[in-house]
Protein backbone atom coordinates (compact mmCIF):
# COMPACT_ATOMS: atom_id res chain seq x y z
CA UNK A 1 0.00 0.00 0.00
CA UNK A 2 2.55 2.32 0.78
CA UNK A 3 4.48 1.92 -2.38
CA UNK A 4 1.49 2.60 -4.20
CA UNK A 5 1.17 5.73 -1.87
CA UNK A 6 4.54 7.54 -3.07
CA UNK A 7 3.54 7.20 -7.37
CA UNK A 8 -0.13 8.43 -6.65
CA UNK A 9 0.90 11.64 -4.06
CA UNK A 10 3.71 12.40 -6.70
CA UNK A 11 1.53 11.85 -9.33
CA UNK A 12 -1.00 14.33 -8.28
CA UNK A 13 1.24 16.82 -7.21
CA UNK A 14 2.84 17.02 -10.56
CA UNK A 15 -1.10 17.56 -12.15
CA UNK A 16 -1.24 20.40 -9.69
CA UNK A 17 2.09 22.05 -10.58
CA UNK A 18 1.75 21.94 -13.98
CA UNK A 19 -1.85 23.32 -13.99
CA UNK A 20 -0.70 25.89 -12.11
CA UNK A 21 2.39 27.29 -14.10
CA UNK A 22 -0.84 26.71 -16.96
CA UNK A 23 -2.79 28.81 -15.54
CA UNK A 24 -0.32 31.39 -14.52
CA UNK A 25 1.38 31.41 -17.87
CA UNK A 26 -1.56 31.27 -19.91
CA UNK A 27 -4.64 32.56 -18.09
CA UNK A 28 -4.32 34.39 -14.26
CA UNK A 29 -4.12 38.06 -14.80
CA UNK A 30 -1.79 40.36 -13.17
CA UNK A 31 -1.83 43.92 -12.87
CA UNK A 32 1.28 45.85 -12.28
CA UNK A 33 0.49 49.32 -13.05
CA UNK A 34 -2.68 51.16 -14.21
CA UNK A 35 -3.39 54.58 -16.79
CA UNK A 36 -0.27 53.47 -18.69
CA UNK A 37 -1.02 56.49 -21.25
CA UNK A 38 1.77 58.38 -19.87
CA UNK A 39 4.21 59.64 -22.51
CA UNK A 40 7.82 60.82 -22.15
CA UNK A 41 7.94 63.60 -24.24
CA UNK A 42 10.95 65.39 -22.56
CA UNK A 43 13.06 63.92 -25.38
CA UNK A 44 11.20 65.37 -28.21
CA UNK A 45 11.77 69.20 -26.65
CA UNK A 46 15.23 67.67 -26.26
CA UNK A 47 15.49 66.99 -30.18
CA UNK A 48 13.42 70.55 -30.75
CA UNK A 49 16.35 72.19 -28.77
CA UNK A 50 19.10 70.53 -30.17
CA UNK A 51 18.16 70.14 -33.69
CA UNK A 52 15.68 72.90 -33.98
CA UNK A 53 12.91 71.22 -35.16
CA UNK A 54 9.76 72.36 -35.36
CA UNK A 55 6.81 70.71 -32.91
CA UNK A 56 4.40 68.34 -34.48
CA UNK A 57 0.86 69.67 -34.35
CA UNK A 58 -1.27 67.81 -31.36
CA UNK A 59 -2.74 64.32 -32.45
CA UNK A 60 -5.88 65.40 -32.29
CA UNK A 61 -5.76 67.39 -35.47
CA UNK A 62 -5.01 63.57 -36.96
CA UNK A 63 -7.70 62.44 -39.74
CA UNK A 64 -7.19 60.57 -42.74
CA UNK A 65 -8.03 61.36 -46.22
CA UNK A 66 -10.75 59.07 -46.48
CA UNK A 67 -12.72 61.42 -43.75
CA UNK A 68 -12.09 64.39 -45.90
CA UNK A 69 -13.15 62.89 -49.59
CA UNK A 70 -15.98 61.15 -50.31
CA UNK A 71 -13.89 58.45 -52.43
CA UNK A 72 -10.75 56.77 -51.44
CA UNK A 73 -7.98 57.38 -54.52
CA UNK A 74 -6.41 53.67 -55.80
CA UNK A 75 -3.77 53.59 -57.67
CA UNK A 76 -1.08 50.29 -58.81
CA UNK A 77 2.15 50.46 -58.14
CA UNK A 78 4.73 49.14 -61.10
CA UNK A 79 7.36 47.27 -58.30
CA UNK A 80 6.73 44.44 -56.36
CA UNK A 81 8.40 42.51 -53.71
CA UNK A 82 10.69 39.46 -54.87
CA UNK A 83 9.02 36.38 -55.66
CA UNK A 84 10.27 32.39 -56.27
CA UNK A 85 9.27 30.47 -59.55
CA UNK A 86 6.10 28.67 -58.37
CA UNK A 87 4.57 32.19 -56.64
CA UNK A 88 1.51 33.58 -58.23
CA UNK A 89 1.71 37.45 -59.18
CA UNK A 90 -0.97 40.13 -58.61
CA UNK A 91 -0.56 43.49 -58.97
CA UNK A 92 -0.56 45.19 -55.96
CA UNK A 93 -3.41 47.66 -54.83
CA UNK A 94 -2.89 50.82 -53.67
CA UNK A 95 -5.06 52.87 -50.56
CA UNK A 96 -3.62 56.44 -50.06
CA UNK A 97 -4.48 58.43 -47.09
CA UNK A 98 -2.60 61.38 -45.81
CA UNK A 99 -3.63 62.77 -42.44
CA UNK A 100 -4.64 67.10 -42.37
CA UNK A 101 -2.80 69.60 -43.64
CA UNK A 102 0.57 67.08 -45.00
CA UNK A 103 1.50 66.17 -41.46
CA UNK A 104 1.50 62.10 -41.70
CA UNK A 105 1.20 60.22 -44.78
CA UNK A 106 0.15 56.10 -44.34
CA UNK A 107 -0.13 54.10 -48.14
CA UNK A 108 -2.01 50.41 -48.00
CA UNK A 109 -0.41 48.15 -50.59
CA UNK A 110 -1.87 44.46 -50.95
CA UNK A 111 0.17 41.87 -52.33
CA UNK A 112 -0.13 38.41 -53.06
CA UNK A 113 3.60 36.98 -53.26
CA UNK A 114 4.80 33.25 -51.49
CA UNK A 115 1.28 31.81 -52.07
CA UNK A 116 0.02 34.54 -49.43
CA UNK A 117 -1.74 37.72 -48.78
CA UNK A 118 0.86 40.50 -47.30
CA UNK A 119 -0.72 43.78 -46.57
CA UNK A 120 1.91 46.91 -46.56
CA UNK A 121 1.78 50.21 -44.47
CA UNK A 122 4.20 52.76 -45.88
CA UNK A 123 4.17 55.51 -43.30
CA UNK A 124 5.89 58.84 -43.70
CA UNK A 125 5.72 60.98 -40.38
CA UNK A 126 6.69 64.50 -39.37
CA UNK A 127 8.46 63.05 -35.77
CA UNK A 128 8.43 59.64 -34.32
CA UNK A 129 5.97 61.24 -31.74
CA UNK A 130 3.08 59.68 -33.68
CA UNK A 131 4.32 56.27 -33.62
CA UNK A 132 2.80 55.35 -30.30
CA UNK A 133 1.92 51.85 -28.36
CA UNK A 134 -1.12 51.31 -25.94
CA UNK A 135 -1.64 48.10 -23.52
CA UNK A 136 -4.55 46.49 -23.18
CA UNK A 137 -6.94 48.02 -21.06
CA UNK A 138 -4.43 50.82 -20.48
CA UNK A 139 -2.76 48.37 -18.50
CA UNK A 140 0.49 47.37 -18.02
CA UNK A 141 0.23 43.49 -16.61
CA UNK A 142 0.52 39.99 -17.15
CA UNK A 143 -2.18 38.20 -19.31
CA UNK A 144 -4.21 41.47 -19.47
CA UNK A 145 -5.46 41.37 -23.49
CA UNK A 146 -7.99 42.75 -26.29
CA UNK A 147 -8.21 42.81 -29.91
CA UNK A 148 -6.04 44.99 -31.57
CA UNK A 149 -9.37 46.60 -32.93
CA UNK A 150 -10.24 47.38 -29.53
CA UNK A 151 -7.40 48.88 -28.34
CA UNK A 152 -7.00 50.95 -31.74
CA UNK A 153 -10.20 52.27 -31.48
CA UNK A 154 -9.65 52.86 -27.90
CA UNK A 155 -6.77 55.37 -28.46
CA UNK A 156 -8.02 56.91 -31.48
CA UNK A 157 -6.11 55.16 -33.77
CA UNK A 158 -5.76 55.81 -37.52
CA UNK A 159 -3.19 53.10 -37.93
CA UNK A 160 -2.08 49.89 -35.93
CA UNK A 161 -0.70 46.43 -35.76
CA UNK A 162 -0.49 44.11 -32.78
CA UNK A 163 3.16 44.50 -30.66
CA UNK A 164 5.31 41.89 -29.40
CA UNK A 165 2.72 40.54 -26.58
CA UNK A 166 5.10 41.43 -23.70
CA UNK A 167 2.37 39.68 -21.40
CA UNK A 168 2.90 36.53 -22.22
CA UNK A 169 6.38 36.57 -20.77
CA UNK A 170 8.23 37.72 -17.58
CA UNK A 171 11.34 38.70 -19.70
CA UNK A 172 12.31 40.93 -21.88
CA UNK A 173 12.91 44.98 -22.03
CA UNK A 174 9.60 46.54 -22.58
CA UNK A 175 9.53 50.27 -23.18
CA UNK A 176 6.78 52.07 -24.59
CA UNK A 177 6.11 56.36 -25.57
CA UNK A 178 9.52 56.49 -24.14
CA UNK A 179 8.58 55.43 -20.19
CA UNK A 180 10.48 52.01 -18.93
CA UNK A 181 7.70 49.29 -17.54
CA UNK A 182 10.39 46.35 -17.64
CA UNK A 183 14.28 46.13 -16.96
CA UNK A 184 14.50 42.05 -17.25
CA UNK A 185 17.02 41.22 -20.16
CA UNK A 186 15.48 38.33 -21.86
CA UNK A 187 17.22 36.79 -24.54
CA UNK A 188 15.56 37.99 -27.88
CA UNK A 189 16.62 40.98 -29.76
CA UNK A 190 15.40 44.14 -28.83
CA UNK A 191 14.00 46.48 -31.27
CA UNK A 192 14.35 50.26 -30.52
CA UNK A 193 12.79 53.12 -32.03
CA UNK A 194 14.76 56.68 -30.94
CA UNK A 195 12.31 59.79 -30.31
CA UNK A 196 15.11 61.13 -33.68
CA UNK A 197 12.80 58.56 -35.92
CA UNK A 198 15.30 56.00 -36.82
CA UNK A 199 15.53 52.14 -35.93
CA UNK A 200 18.25 50.15 -34.47
CA UNK A 201 18.40 46.34 -33.19
CA UNK A 202 20.67 45.60 -30.62
CA UNK A 203 21.53 42.69 -28.28
CA UNK A 204 19.80 42.30 -24.80
CA UNK A 205 23.17 42.34 -23.25
CA UNK A 206 24.21 45.70 -25.05
CA UNK A 207 22.54 47.97 -22.84
CA UNK A 208 19.79 47.83 -19.58
CA UNK A 209 16.25 49.53 -20.24
CA UNK A 210 17.47 52.49 -18.20
CA UNK A 211 20.56 53.07 -20.56
CA UNK A 212 18.22 52.80 -23.76
CA UNK A 213 16.04 55.30 -22.53
CA UNK A 214 18.48 57.64 -21.06
CA UNK A 215 20.07 57.63 -24.91
CA UNK A 216 16.12 58.44 -26.44
CA UNK A 217 14.78 55.28 -27.34
CA UNK A 218 11.17 56.07 -26.94
CA UNK A 219 9.84 52.59 -27.69
CA UNK A 220 11.56 48.84 -27.46
CA UNK A 221 9.75 45.56 -28.11
CA UNK A 222 11.55 42.54 -27.19
CA UNK A 223 10.02 39.52 -29.30
CA UNK A 224 12.01 39.25 -32.72
CA UNK A 225 14.57 38.07 -34.58
CA UNK A 226 16.03 41.02 -36.55
CA UNK A 227 15.54 40.42 -39.91
CA UNK A 228 17.44 43.38 -41.76
CA UNK A 229 19.99 45.27 -40.76
CA UNK A 230 21.89 48.10 -42.80
CA UNK A 231 19.55 46.65 -46.19
CA UNK A 232 20.87 42.77 -45.51
CA UNK A 233 19.48 40.20 -44.12
CA UNK A 234 19.91 38.81 -40.70
CA UNK A 235 18.33 35.38 -40.25
CA UNK A 236 18.55 32.21 -42.53
CA UNK A 237 16.09 30.40 -44.03
CA UNK A 238 15.44 27.72 -41.67
CA UNK A 239 15.12 29.98 -38.75
CA UNK A 240 12.10 30.25 -36.77
CA UNK A 241 10.78 31.55 -33.91
CA UNK A 242 10.01 29.33 -30.56
CA UNK A 243 7.18 27.57 -30.93
CA UNK A 244 6.35 28.27 -34.46
CA UNK A 245 5.59 26.79 -37.67
CA UNK A 246 7.84 27.10 -40.21
CA UNK A 247 5.00 29.64 -42.34
CA UNK A 248 2.74 31.61 -40.25
CA UNK A 249 0.73 34.82 -40.35
CA UNK A 250 3.31 37.53 -39.70
CA UNK A 251 3.84 41.12 -38.24
CA UNK A 252 7.39 43.11 -38.96
CA UNK A 253 7.82 47.15 -39.03
CA UNK A 254 10.57 48.21 -41.46
CA UNK A 255 12.48 51.15 -41.58
CA UNK A 256 13.29 53.52 -45.21
CA UNK A 257 14.77 56.03 -43.83
CA UNK A 258 14.03 58.14 -40.60
CA UNK A 259 10.55 58.67 -39.99
CA UNK A 260 9.28 56.69 -42.68
CA UNK A 261 8.47 53.58 -41.18
CA UNK A 262 7.23 50.64 -43.61
CA UNK A 263 4.47 47.93 -41.37
CA UNK A 264 4.02 44.14 -43.08
CA UNK A 265 1.34 41.89 -42.12
CA UNK A 266 0.43 38.72 -44.02
CA UNK A 267 -2.23 36.15 -43.83
CA UNK A 268 -1.40 32.43 -43.37
CA UNK A 269 -2.85 28.93 -42.05
CA UNK A 270 -5.50 29.52 -45.09
CA UNK A 271 -6.24 27.80 -48.18
CA UNK A 272 -5.61 31.50 -49.69
CA UNK A 273 -2.25 32.14 -47.85
CA UNK A 274 0.05 29.67 -46.74
CA UNK A 275 2.38 32.10 -45.16
CA UNK A 276 5.38 33.39 -44.37
CA UNK A 277 8.91 32.18 -43.08
CA UNK A 278 11.26 34.28 -41.38
CA UNK A 279 13.20 34.33 -44.68
CA UNK A 280 10.81 34.87 -47.01
CA UNK A 281 9.33 37.84 -44.85
CA UNK A 282 13.00 39.64 -44.43
CA UNK A 283 13.30 38.96 -48.40
CA UNK A 284 9.95 40.57 -49.07
CA UNK A 285 10.83 43.43 -47.05
CA UNK A 286 14.35 43.59 -48.45
CA UNK A 287 12.30 44.52 -52.06
CA UNK A 288 10.26 47.19 -50.67
CA UNK A 289 14.07 48.90 -50.05
CA UNK A 290 13.46 48.50 -45.92
CA UNK A 291 17.49 48.81 -44.70
CA UNK A 292 16.03 47.59 -41.03
CA UNK A 293 13.26 45.25 -40.13
CA UNK A 294 12.14 43.41 -37.22
CA UNK A 295 9.68 40.52 -36.56
CA UNK A 296 6.90 41.01 -33.76
CA UNK A 297 4.42 38.64 -32.42
CA UNK A 298 2.74 36.85 -35.24
CA UNK A 299 0.58 33.72 -35.71
CA UNK A 300 -2.84 34.35 -34.59
CA UNK A 301 -1.78 38.10 -33.14
CA UNK A 302 -1.40 39.31 -36.25
CA UNK A 303 -3.29 41.92 -37.46
CA UNK A 304 -3.40 45.71 -39.69
CA UNK A 305 -6.31 47.77 -38.36
CA UNK A 306 -6.53 51.05 -40.91
CA UNK A 307 -10.06 53.14 -41.04
CA UNK A 308 -12.01 51.06 -37.89
CA UNK A 309 -11.63 47.92 -39.32
CA UNK A 310 -8.83 44.94 -39.92
CA UNK A 311 -7.63 44.46 -42.85
CA UNK A 312 -5.92 41.14 -42.89
CA UNK A 313 -7.72 37.84 -42.31
CA UNK A 314 -6.47 37.13 -38.67
CA UNK A 315 -6.81 33.38 -37.81
CA UNK A 316 -7.51 32.37 -34.41
CA UNK A 317 -8.26 28.15 -33.98
CA UNK A 318 -8.88 27.77 -37.07
CA UNK A 319 -11.38 30.39 -37.98
CA UNK A 320 -11.06 34.07 -39.11
CA UNK A 321 -11.06 36.36 -36.86
CA UNK A 322 -9.00 38.28 -33.84
CA UNK A 323 -7.42 37.27 -31.00
CA UNK A 324 -6.80 39.28 -27.46
CA UNK A 325 -3.05 40.33 -27.50
CA UNK A 326 -1.07 42.75 -24.71
CA UNK A 327 -0.65 45.40 -26.68
CA UNK A 328 -0.41 47.67 -30.27
CA UNK A 329 1.65 49.93 -32.38
CA UNK A 330 -0.47 52.85 -33.60
CA UNK A 331 -0.70 55.78 -35.32
CA UNK A 332 -2.43 58.92 -34.18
Amino acid sequence: MKRKLFPICYGTALVLFTTYISLDTFVLRRSYQTDTTQMNTAMFEVLETTQHVTEPQTTTELQTETEMQTETELQTETETAPQTETETQTEPETEAASAADGQAQITLTEYYEYNTRIYVADVVLPSAQYLKTAFAEDTYGRNITAKTSEIAAAHNAVFAINGDYYGAHEHGYVIRNGIMYRDVRGSNDVLCIFADGTMQVFSPDDYTAQELVDMGVWQAFSFGPGLLADGQITVTTDQEVSRAMASNPRTAIGQISANHFIFVVSDGRTQESAGLSLYELAEFMQGLGVTTAYNLDGGGSSAMYYNGQIVNKPTTNGEIRERGVSDIVYIG
